[in-house]
């Protein structure tokens, strides 16, 4: 029973609704094979808020949460670190001494993302969104010394709590409409949560602004906003570099390791995105 246990304990999977499309099990599988992690697994299923109850009571080496389950991870861990309580939600759930402890590597993997594209350092910031993608964001931005931020969205009211997280931190932070976005661009950076092409109507006037743009969406890249910022000879960060990122930390998290290999998941991430726009374009 005891080996059995110790295999169980080894495996790690990444839940959330929608799940296939998720690169986490290439990023983590790549992880424990340079690491030469023998009998680690990480798997995906799909789980939506009334199920994950029943993963906890699995035994798990770790888990990685997506929509629609950060917040609702806050709800059922034993124990959540600061920083998932102030942003408001949890991506990482580990087991300690028979208890769940939440935390966020979201924020890490933004930071680390920006530092690989030249921004170490910020004062203000706009957001376009305002989801929980926005928040994690807010976080990360005052860990590079930022005092205020723009969120600008469809719907305000909707933008609310989100702010708040932002006070949280410590900044000022406003919320706006995106049809006041061209008068919204003297900021030292522009981040785009919103999904798909959904930032494609304010190309324009951020690609004129010459101002650093960091867009969550990473597949295909570049993104249309990201494509305009770069045609000027702007800089655009990927979203693909915030999931590595969060996934190099979430290794960690999961087994210990400090040493993790972070261009091997880089390289097997890229490889796996270029194998599916293959597929959905074979010509």
């Amino acid at each position: 029973m005891a080996r059995e246990e110790s295999r169980l304990t080894r495996r790690a999977a990444v839940l959330g609704s929608p799940i296939r499309h998720s690169l986490s099990p290439v990023l983590h599988r790549a992880a424990y094979a340079a690491l030469e992690l023998d009998g680690w697994t990480y798997g995906a299923h799909e789980c939506a808020e009334d199920g994950l109850a029943r993963f906890l009571a699995e035994p798990w080496a770790g888990l990685s949460l997506t929509m629609p389950l950060k917040r609702t991870a806050l709800k059922l861990a034993d124990e959540c670190s600061e920083l998932a309580v102030k942003v408001g939600g949890a991506n990482t759930l580990v087991p300690r001494d028979g208890r769940w402890v939440a935390d966020n590597t979201d924020v890490h993997g933004i930071v680390a993302a920006l530092a690989e594209g030249g921004v170490t350092e910020l004062d203000e910031l706009l957001v376009l969104g305002g989801g929980a993608t926005a928040a994690s964001m807010l976080a990360a931005a005052a860990r590079l010394g930022a005092s205020s931020a723009t969120l600008a969205v469809r719907t305000p009211a909707r933008a609310a709590e989100t702010a708040e997280v932002g006070e949280r931190f410590g900044l000022k932070t406003r919320i706006a409409t995106l049809e006041e976005l061209p008068d919204l661009l003297d900021t030292d950076l522009v981040v785009s949560t919103l999904p798909g092409d959904g930032a494609l109507p304010f190309t324009g006037p951020v690609s004129q602004a010459g101002v650093p743009v960091f867009d969550v969406v990473y597949s295909p890249w570049p993104t249309p906003l990201a494509g305009a910022v770069l045609a000027r000879g702007g800089r655009a960060v990927s979203g693909y570099a915030m999931l590595l990122h969060q996934a190099v930390r979430q290794v960690t998290l999961m087994t210990g390791r400090t040493d993790v290999p972070v261009e091997a998941m880089r390289a097997a991430g890229e490889a796996e995105l270029a194998r599916r726009l293959r597929e959905a374009d074979p010509a």
